[in-house]
């Protein structure tokens, strides 16, 4: 896996300063030249017409019913799913792509929340109709769910602003304690370094789980974690924005050798895969995808195609 620090990136990042002088109530905050709207009024939303024909391939319960039910986690920092200055409304990139899904369906969006893991449940007894939240295409949960993809996953160790810890591999982090979100691929690829490290005879890594955002935040800025594994939009947008925390390295979600992929997730044999896929496609084709990544400063996540069920994050050996 080519691992880097992400000077390139950070340049850019860098830029981003709240938007006015009282963080605790900027509407908006800038990334160079581009405007992050936190309110909830979201008035800058891409919306695009109905695709009849791709909104007839939609199951007919979920047409009847007229609305696409989508679940997903909402966390505390923007672009990517977080509440908005109301502290109620789930504005953010991944709100944005399933409105534009939803959009070319010719459903009204209707969005939920749940803590991580009971996303996964409420798809499989059909609450919902689809979790867009982040979400990185695995080859174990292609065994229960389908995808199609819209984004790079690519995801960050965020350390202290004051660290002096560097990143070279996996051994960078031996004896640290690094936190990571529970049941996420970021925990995967987390603990299979350690596994590794720990067969090669090294000290093993301190890893802590955390379900909300705001817990790893404050962990970070007490110095009780050396540094956190989590979604790269998320840390650069925290680390910039907050000035106390730095990025030092990125790659990909899925491991060595392969570029992880951020996907719509549904539940498989569903019939709604097929006609999610397409809207993407159709998304990609007419710029809507791109204005959607535009507006939240996504573009380095930009996927060329949208694909179905793709190769995704190894399964962990059986023993």
């Amino acid at each position: 896996m080519k691992l880097s620090t992400l000077i390139g990136i950070i340049s850019a990042a860098t830029l981003l300063t709240a938007g006015c002088a009282d963080p605790e109530t900027a509407e908006t905050a800038q990334a160079g030249t581009v405007t992050f709207d936190l309110s909830p009024t979201q008035q800058g939303r891409v919306h695009v017409a109905k695709v009849d024909a791709i909104a007839a391939t939609v199951p007919q319960a979920i047409r009847d019913r007229g609305t696409l039910i989508v679940t997903g986690a909402a966390g505390a920092a923007p672009p990517l799913r977080f509440y908005a200055t109301d502290d109620k409304t789930v504005v953010g990139s991944e709100i944005d792509f399933a409105n534009l899904v939803a959009d070319k369906l010719g459903l009204k969006l209707v969005t939920q929340v749940a803590d991580w893991s009971q996303n996964f449940v409420r798809v499989d007894s059909g609450e919902v109709d689809a979790f867009i939240s982040n979400v990185t295409v695995t080859e174990e949960r292609k065994e229960k769910y389908d995808f199609a993809t819209y984004r790079k996953d690519n995801v960050t160790l965020e350390v202290p602003a004051d660290s002096a810890l560097t990143f070279t591999d996996r051994k960078s982090l031996v004896g640290k304690r690094i936190g990571v979100g529970a049941g996420t691929n970021q925990e995967q690829l987390l603990v299979k370094w350690n596994e590794q490290n720990v067969a090669e005879g090294l000290a093993p890594i301190d890893i802590a789980y955390y379900q909300q955002v705001t817990d790893y935040y404050l962990a970070l800025a007490s110095k009780r974690l050396d540094g956190f594994i989590g979604p790269g939009p998320t840390g650069l947008y925290h680390s910039a924005t907050t000035g106390e925390t730095k990025v030092i390295a990125t790659f990909s979600g899925a491991g060595e050798g392969l570029q992880g992929e951020i996907a719509v997730l549904t539940k498989k044999n569903s019939g709604l895969n097929a006609a999610i896929h397409r809207a993407l496609v159709d998304a990609i084709a007419d710029g809507s995808y791109q204005k959607v990544l535009d507006r939240w400063g996504l573009d380095s996540e930009k996927v060329a195609e949208s694909r179905i069920n793709p190769p995704g994050l190894p399964k962990k050996p059986v023993a």
